[in-house]
């Protein structure tokens, strides 16, 4: 596997654009955020499908533009209520600083976005690829988008073994990319180049019979298709144990706690927690809660698998026949925002 020459790449680079522009404009899927020049909408498609496939990201955008329109509606709006609207698609830093730029831009920009990758990537939550793209697909600034799809379609293409998860690799492939961009059509050709990467040159058994680049794709003639890109695996999986206690009385109170710290769901609420090395016994549980009953809801832990960690969770329902201080109301549990693995035990107990 080998990176091709530069001049090489510049002998490339009209046939790729020709080719990839062509197949966009009859393969593209209509999406909500397509054709548009308003980069709010560009902004907040970008942020929620960031680790998100489009057919789960799609409801969400809906939701947001339905409720925020502006970006002044989602500045004015409390954070625990765009956490809410957010609740089930994970990575929840990505909606907080979502909120918090949209605030700045609101009051310190009076509404307006910059119009410049150089002033775009200076907001918080914002990096190369959301800059690049909201320049480019709004203001065709000749910046060159760079997403697992693109490292992928390029990989393959020209044949460039170079891990993408490393400092060289993100380096090499922001050159490539720049060095292949439309420079006059920079938008179209970016989202043509992210589309065929989601479409047909696909992770997993791309359609390479019905490629319109497989003439000059490295990794079809080499019989590399499966191998590109590289990606170095160096993740660690920390297992932890979570009993949350599910406390009930008579009086229709439950408790609920909001995480605080540098943890995972920062913001978010959840039950009284006990985090424990190992699986927790009823004896253990019921130790030290001597005033109340308790008894395990899920007789297997419910296992949520996160990127770095995966959860063990037991939910143990602690009642009493006292009043619960600092309580909420169980009428009132599914108006504060949760994380999709509490939200999935609420939907199913109540």
């Amino acid at each position: 596997m080998h990176t091709l020459l530069t001049p090489k790449i510049h002998k490339l680079t009209n046939w790729l654009i020709n080719k990839l522009t062509s197949w966009y404009k009859v393969a593209q899927r209509s999406l909500p955020w397509r054709g548009t020049a308003n980069p709010y909408k560009v902004w907040l498609s970008e942020v929620i499908l960031q680790q998100t496939r489009v057919v789960q990201g799609l409801p969400y955008y809906q939701r947001f533009i339905s409720r925020y329109p502006t970006v002044t509606d989602l500045a004015n709006a409390p954070e625990e209520e765009v956490l809410k609207l957010w609740q089930g698609l994970g990575y929840y830093s990505r909606a907080k600083n979502l909120h918090h730029t949209a605030q700045y831009i609101a009051t310190e920009l009076g509404g307006v976005f910059p119009k410049t990758y150089k002033e775009l990537v200076k907001l918080k939550g914002i990096g190369d690829y959301t800059a690049s793209a909201i320049a480019s697909f709004c203001y065709n600034e000749p910046c060159a988008v760079v997403d697992g799809n693109v490292y992928r379609v390029l990989s393959r293409l020209f044949g460039i073994a170079t891990p993408i998860n490393s400092p060289q690799g993100a380096k090499e492939f922001k050159a490539l990319a720049y060095e292949c961009l439309d420079k006059h059509n920079p938008g179209t050709y970016n989202q043509a180049l992210m589309e065929f990467g989601a479409l047909q040159c696909t992770p997993q058994s791309p359609d390479c019979a019905n490629c319109v680049l497989r003439d000059h794709c490295w990794a079809f003639h080499h019989q590399q298709v499966d191998v590109l890109p590289v990606k170095i695996k160096k993740i660690t999986i920390k297992k932890r144990y979570f009993n949350y206690l599910v406390w009930l009385n008579p009086y229709g109170q439950t408790l609920l706690q909001k995480r605080k710290g540098k943890d995972i769901w920062h913001g978010l609420y959840e039950f009284p927690l006990l985090e424990t090395h190992a699986p927790a016994t009823t004896e253990e549980i019921a130790s030290i809660l001597p005033s109340a009953t308790v008894s395990l809801y899920n007789e297997m832990p419910v296992i949520h698998k996160l990127t770095h960690q995966h959860i063990y969770t037991s939910f143990w329902i602690v009642t009493t026949t006292e009043l619960l201080d600092n309580s909420i109301l169980i009428t009132d549990i599914h108006s504060y925002p949760v994380s999709a693995l509490t939200a999935n035990f609420i939907t199913k107990f109540w």
